[in-house]
């Protein structure tokens, strides 16, 4: 380390400069001869003047000396202070290694003081790997001298690494041994930068995507190896040239406006473009463009990055292929059948005409491929796919949606007759011979046809679904024909299925309720029983009769549900009664439907099981005449197996059925009901009156019970009571009224005093 030399007090110089003059002194007074023992003022005078000359002289060499001294000092400060605190390391290192003087700076670059610096190798601070070139670098440096650089990496005292550049001159020591003079430079994010610019170099230049730059103006600038890998051009070839060399002339003069529009806009542009090669062959590539700018701004160049998809675009093609069109005919399939016909159903409505949907199923194919083989039915699919797809029209569809089913959508069609010929043709085509080996084979083809638009508005699935229903009805006619689909009869269908679903609905949340008509005997006053009456407590429609909602059950599972509740409720009921001490038997309705199931014996005896407190004689079950005369035997069967169980049973709206007196014996029914139709005319009808007589006649004959429906006067009960029946039931006793209003018009009710007489 280098040290500032002491200087002595300037009152030395002065006592020096003073014995100098006193030594003058002497001498000139000694120079004065002794034979002069007597010495004038003159001679004391003078060598005072000198004595004074000097004093003056010495004072003036001291100031002078206080001048270059405090210059001195100065300049040694500042020296010092450029040195310890200059911007990079310094210090010497002698031949050993050893650091034998150092700045303040390189202390702190090291992370220790001066102090613990002097003496320390300097490999204590050189990382392990690059020691050895440390090495190496003092070596040549102490054996030939001159100045080297080297770059390092280094570690301070807590043992963070850094990159440092070593600059060093070799110089001779104070002894003689050569030394090193250290200039010490943290380069750690020079080195860094540098390694991402290396980085990106080698990003850029071995990158798999093709990128491209480009000036402000869109001339090339550089282009990486991909770029010259996937376009056929050499770099040479395109710098200096606008990307627009590479256009395949796929895209419109609007594609390349959009895009730039885009890209001056938001700086960014992303899409599939399609390229040409060097070659002349046409590609497909991915296409990413960054806008770079400046701190203002402003656009410096435009960096493109790319990769070909050719490949990804021919498989995505096979796959869009394979997705839509039938493997076997080439035909589209059933996904872009239904596409095409939402849009050509979506066309019908912009232009106002009409399209038809047209459902084929060939004749006897299955039999073609159980005599010839799969191979051949193959072969026939195919040919005949090919001569349909002849007959149809351009702008029309035809597709295969799965074995030998196919479907055409022929559009524009100005009225539904437009398409008969079409449809002729269609038939002619798949009828067509095709020779396999040495045998034609040969089928028909089944057609159902549907028009669109129609009166209510319908879904694609909803016109293929009509299609195929009226081709099924083409098949049961004959086959070899087409059929066109009946639209009022299927909104009829559609009307009943709803009613059907609604129904079913009102079931399930308790929206039906019975009502029950009294049934007397007029003469008496007697309460015999009641008629349990269906009835539909509608939520919006309000309480609904039978006849608006029985009809659409009738034939329908449903029928079986709704009568057995009936059954059910009806027991219940009877049951209450009881409990509150009214022994009133009830007669509920039975349709044919119900009667006819297999199991009904068994479902009755449950229902029958699942009330035990009442008797199966309070159960009446009424069937129609009309019902009842379509299987007699079935029916009689029945009716003995319940009698034994001890139901009884009624024969319904009698006489307007062709009743005969064989059937009549056969049915052994405990009560005959006359219909209401014979009741009302009564009065005025001579012939009503002889039915009624024969019919009342007839019921005593066979010992069995009649009763009437329809009384409404007191003049119709007068008359029947003459004719000799006195059972009864009809508004002008009582109106069907809810099961809790019974017991209190029971207890009140009173019958007619012409009816008593």
């Amino acid at each position: 380390m280098f040290t500032r030399p002491d200087s002595q007090p300037s009152t030395d110089n002065e006592k020096s400069l003073r014995q100098r003059a006193e030594a003058h002194f002497a001498e000139r007074w000694a120079r004065v001869p002794a034979s002069e023992t007597m010495r004038t003022a003159e001679a004391t005078q003078q060598l005072l003047h000198e004595l004074q000359v000097h004093q003056i002289e010495l004072e003036m060499q001291n100031d002078e000396l206080q001048r270059a001294l405090q210059a001195l000092d100065r300049s040694q400060a500042r020296y010092f202070d450029f040195y310890d605190m200059a911007p990079v390391g310094y210090c010497t290192v002698n031949a050993e290694g050893l650091i034998s003087q150092a700045n303040l700076t390189m202390a702190s670059m090291l992370g220790v003081t001066r102090d613990k610096l002097i003496l320390q190798n300097m490999h204590h601070f050189i990382q392990h790997e690059d020691q050895d070139s440390f090495y190496l670098f003092r070596k040549q440096l102490l054996a030939y001298g001159g100045s080297l650089v080297i770059e390092l990496r280094m570690f301070r005292a807590d043992g963070a690494l850094f990159w440092a550049n070593l600059a060093a001159m070799a110089v001779p020591g104070d002894d003689g041994a050569t030394m090193l003079r250290l200039v010490l430079s943290d380069i750690t994010e020079r080195r860094q930068v540098a390694d991402k610019l290396q980085q990106a170099a080698s990003v850029f230049r071995h990158a798999g995507e093709g990128i491209v730059v480009t000036d402000s103006q869109g001339k090339i600038t550089e282009v990486n190896e991909a770029f010259c890998r996937i376009t056929g051009y050499a770099s040479a070839d395109v710098l200096g040239h606008n990307p627009h060399l590479l256009n395949s002339g796929r895209q419109s003069p609007d594609f390349y406006v959009r895009m730039w529009h885009e890209l001056t806009s938001c700086g960014y542009w992303h899409g599939e473009i399609w390229n040409r090669r060097k070659n002349g062959e046409v590609y497909a590539e991915l296409l990413t463009i960054s806008a770079v700018r400046d701190a203002q701004g402003e656009v410096q160049r435009y960096v493109g990055l790319f990769f070909d998809i050719t490949g990804i675009k021919s498989h995505e093609q096979q796959l869009v292929h394979m997705a839509y069109y039938d493997v076997l005919t080439g035909l589209p399939n059933r996904a872009l059948n239904a596409d095409r016909l939402k849009q050509a159903m979506a066309l019908a409505r912009r232009s106002g005409k009409s399209l038809a949907v047209v459902f084929i199923d060939l004749d006897g194919f299955k039999t073609i491929n159980d005599r010839f083989g799969h191979e051949a039915g193959d072969l026939l699919l195919v040919d005949i796919a090919r001569r349909m797809q002849q007959v149809v029209r351009e702008g029309d569809t035809l597709a295969r949606i799965g074995g030998d089913e196919f479907v055409a959508v022929l559009v524009n069609l100005d009225s539904m007759t437009a398409s008969l010929p079409l449809l002729e043709r269609l038939l002619d085509a798949a009828a067509q011979a095709l020779t396999y080996g040495e045998q034609p084979i040969q089928v028909s083809a089944s057609l159902g046809v549907t028009f669109y638009p129609q009166a209510q508005e319908i879904e694609a699935d909803q016109l293929l679904r009509q299609a195929d229903q009226a081709m099924y009805q083409a098949k049961l006619a004959g086959k070899n024909r087409y059929q066109l689909f009946d639209v009022k009869q299927e909104a009829s269908l559609r009307d009943l299925h709803e009613d059907l679903v609604r129904g079913r609905q009102a079931l399930l949340e308790h929206e039906f309720v019975l009502y029950y008509q009294p049934k007397v005997n007029m003469r008496s006053g007697q309460l015999v029983g009641a008629e349990a009456l269906i009835r539909w407590q509608h939520p919006t429609r309000g309480l609904l009769p039978p006849a608006a909602f029985l009809p659409v059950f009738e034939d329908h599972p449903l029928a079986v549900e709704v009568g057995e509740w009936v059954i059910d409720t009806a027991l219940t009921q009877i049951g209450a009664w009881q409990a509150q001490g009214l022994q009133l038997p009830v007669s509920v309705n039975v349709g044919a439907y119900q009667l006819q199931q297999p199991d009904f014996v068994v479902r009755l005896a449950a229902l029958l099981a699942g009330h035990p407190e009442v008797r199966p004689a309070d159960l009446t079950l009424e069937i129609l005449e009309t019902s009842a005369l379509q299987d007699v035997v079935y029916v009689a069967q029945l009716i003995e197996t319940c009698r034994q169980m001890g139901v009884k049973f009624a024969l319904d709206d009698f006489g307007t059925g062709y009743s005969s007196l064989t059937y009549l014996r056969r049915l052994r029914v405990a009560l005959l009901k006359i219909d209401q139709s014979f009741v009302r005319g009564v009065i005025d009808d001579p012939e009503d009156q002889a039915i009624l007589e024969g019919i009342i006649r007839l019921a005593g004959a066979f010992r069995c019970a009649v009763i009437a429906e329809g009384v409404e006067t007191i003049a119709h009960g007068t008359l029947l009571l003459q004719m000799g029946c006195e059972l009864a039931q009809g508004f002008g006793i009582a109106r069907p009224m809810p099961a809790a209003d019974l017991p209190a018009w029971a207890a009140s009710w009173q019958p007619e005093a012409a009816w008593r007489e």
